[in-house]
Order: structure tokens, then C-alpha cells, then sequence
């Protein structure tokens, strides 16, 4: 396995807490598997959240592709709940026992009146994602993630929830910067690190290819049994998102996006590739992929022919090999590379799930690095 580090520091392994992750199906794969997910497409436009008067806006962005889930509690005495831990965003959120939607009767949900450490803040929050919204009050509680705790956690409660029926998770754990929550709602890591519950401010993913039962997040330092060789820094270009610089993308020494540097979110909240759309076309085009019901089709054959996809990160190369982003589908085989839609990403890349497998990969908030 290559490794790619964005950045960390070092602590001894005692200091760390590892939570193991568990990779679920996708969105896209469930409905995909239930012959839904062209319809789906169709009537829901990827689209990203903008400001409203009183509202609290997140970028949530591509719920299609969530896939790794790992269980913390909330409450004393302490509620679990599955969460995906998103570096594309900075709220944590779970379903509130008042919620009303469908897609809280298929999920955890908080009861407040059961924590005798529940405070109410009431401060409404409204999340609009892709496929849907989530509306819900702000409240705090105790937070726990492996042994880490989180003392007076701000969080919300959901009270509607639209677009989330299909998915196998209760809620999200953002581990974005602060600056995209609001000074009401101190992101979970922000918490632990000013109450000294982590040694480092750091975390890492580590996203097993051979075995998803193995991947985990690690916070508080960087655990050298998970990586071999040299971390390589790159500076964070943007402390909202975790957004580096990338010089090019090429196969076979050409390069075929980002010819002259562009910019990156290291997204685990995403499973796939996203990028702007002439530049995924360009990549398409060498692929001989076709577009059949909303996703590009290849033949299987050419896993065995294909270069890989190489991203030059700070003039580093960090090769994607064609069995990584060449997915067998029901009947044929994809690619995972896909078009950005929305104004506010629509030039940059998303490297999601699909390179994180690849690298493992260390968040730095104190040197602002990856």
C-alpha cells in the first residue's frame, strides 16, 4: 500500500484513541441495487447550501457516497449512535426523539428527557444537502468517542428529516474547521482539544482496502502501525474545509486536469472523485467510458490496461491504480470519477474515500496541514 500522510504529528500510541470504522453501503449503491438511483438523480439536483435569514447553513456536501460509520454515545446515561465522521463539515448532529420525518423512525434517536446532562439551547439549525434538509434545535450534552470525552458538547437534534430514509447511519460528527459552524456550536474536536482530552491535536483515517472491519479513526497523534515510510506535509490553503493545492493530474505523462494547480478538499464524508466537468470528461475520454443511466460505464477488461491516475500534491505523486477507481456495478463496471455540480465547488477536486484507501491520511488543526 502507498501511503500518503497530509500531515500529522507523532504521539506514542498509549496517548492515541483508535475507534474502528465499519464501511456500509453507499447511497448510490442502494439504490443502484434497487433500480432507483436514475430517478433519484433526476428529481434531486446536487446542490449545496446557501445562506438564509436564521438559518445555520453547512455544506454537507454528496450524501450518495457516505460509507464509513463509527458508534459514539451522547448522554448520560450515554445514548449510541452510528455517526459518519465528515471532514466536510463541522456540526454533530443525530436524530431527536420529536423528530417527525420517516427517516427518523429507521434510525437512533436522542431522548433528552432520559440524560441528566442534557441542557437546551433551542437555537434552530437548518441543514440543506442534495437530496434533502434536516431542521432541528441546538442543545449540548456529553459526548464520548472510544474513551475521549466531550464535556458540554453543543449538538443537534434533528426534528425533520428529508432524503435520509436509505441511509444506514444515525448522524454526522463534522471534523471540519470551526469557522463553518456558528460560535454556539464548537465542532466535537475543537472541544476535546481546548478541555485537553487529546495530547495532539491531530487525527487520522486509515481506510483498509483488504478489509473494511480494519479501517479506523485514530485521534490525539498518528499510530505508526498503520503506515509505512514518510509522512509528506501539505499546508491546508483554506481553514474551513480541509482544501490543500494540487499541481496536476496526468495518466500515462499526460496531464489531463488541473494543468495549472487548482485546489483539493480532502473529503471523508465523500466516497468518490469529484471534479470539474471538462476535466472528468478529459479522464472519461481515455477510459472510453460511456454515460448509461447517470453513471459512466466501462468495460471490465480494461482494469487490466488502463495507467493509473496520478495526483501531484505538492510535487509529490500519488498514483490511483484502475482497480481502485474502476467499481464493478450489477452488470458492468464505473468509474468513480464524477462531475461537480454547484457553484461554490464547481472548480475544484473532491478526493474522497477512493484516494483515501490509498494514502493514509493525518489532519494537523494546530499546524493547519494535512
Amino acid at each position: 500500500m502507498k501511503w500518503l500522510v497530509l500531515l500529522g504529528l507523532v504521539a506514542l500510541s498509549e496517548c492515541i484513541v483508535i475507534l474502528p470504522l465499519r464501511k456500509i453501503k453507499t447511497l448510490r449503491e442502494t439504490l443502484r441495487e434497487k433500480n432507483l438511483l436514475n430517478s433519484f438523480l433526476e428529481k434531486q439536483a446536487y446542490r449545496l447550501c446557501k445562506s438564509v435569514s436564521r438559518k445555520t447553513t453547512v455544506p454537507l456536501r454528496n450524501f450518495l457516497d457516505v460509507s464509513y460509520v463509527g458508534n459514539i454515545t451522547i448522554g448520560t446515561p450515554p445514548q449510541e449512535f452510528r455517526v459518519t465522521f465528515d471532514t466536510g463539515s463541522a456540526y454533530l448532529w443525530v436524530p431527536s426523539i420529536s423528530c417527525v420525518s420517516q427517516a427518523c423512525k429507521t434510525h437512533k434517536t436522542f431522548n433528552p428527557q432520559k440524560s441528566s446532562s442534557f441542557v437546551k439551547a433551542g437555537q434552530p439549525i437548518f441543514i440543506h444537502y442534495g437530496s434533502g434538509m434536516i431542521h432541528g434545535n441546538l442543545g449540548s450534552d456529553t459526548v464520548q468517542i472510544g474513551n475521549l470525552v466531550s464535556l458540554k458538547q453543543s449538538f443537534c437534534l434533528s426534528l425533520e428529516e428529508y432524503g435520509f430514509d436509505h441511509f444506514d447511519f444515525d448522524g454526522i460528527l463534522g471534523l471540519a474547521f470551526p469557522s463553518l459552524s456558528t460560535k454556539d456550536a464548537i465542532p466535537v474536536f475543537d472541544n476535546l482539544w481546548s478541555q485537553g482530552a487529546i495530547s495532539e491535536p491531530v487525527f487520522a483515517f486509515y481506510l483498509s482496502k483488504s478489509n473494511p472491519e480494519d479501517s479506523v479513526v485514530m485521534f490525539g497523534g498518528v499510530d505508526h502501525r498503520y503506515y509505512k515510510g514518510e509522512l509528506n506535509w501539505v499546508p491546508v490553503s483554506q481553514t474551513r474545509h480541509w482544501k490543500i493545492s494540487m499541481n496536476h493530474i496526468s495518466m500515462n505523462g499526460n496531464v489531463l486536469a488541473c494543468s495549472g494547480g487548482c485546489q483539493a478538499l480532502v473529503d471523508t464524508g465523500t466516497s468518490l472523485i469529484y471534479g470539474p466537468r471538462g476535466e472528468v470528461t478529459n479522464i472519461h475520454k481515455l477510459m472510453n467510458a460511456r454515460l448509461e443511466n447517470s453513471e459512466y460505464v466501462v468495460s471490465c477488461d480494461t482494469v487490466k490496461t488502463l495507467p493509473p491516475v496520478i495526483f501531484n500534491i505538492n510535487g509529490i505523486d500519488y498514483p490511483v491504480p484502475p482497480q481502485a477507481y474502476i467499481i464493478k456495478l450489477q452488470n458492468s463496471c464505473g468509474s468513480i470519477f464524477q462531475e461537480v455540480v454547484g457553484a461554490l465547488f464547481q472548480h475544484n477536486w473532491i478526493l474522497g474515500d477512493v484516494f483515501l484507501r490509498e494514502y493514509f491520511t493525518v489532519f494537523d488543526r494546530k499546524n493547519e496541514r494535512i
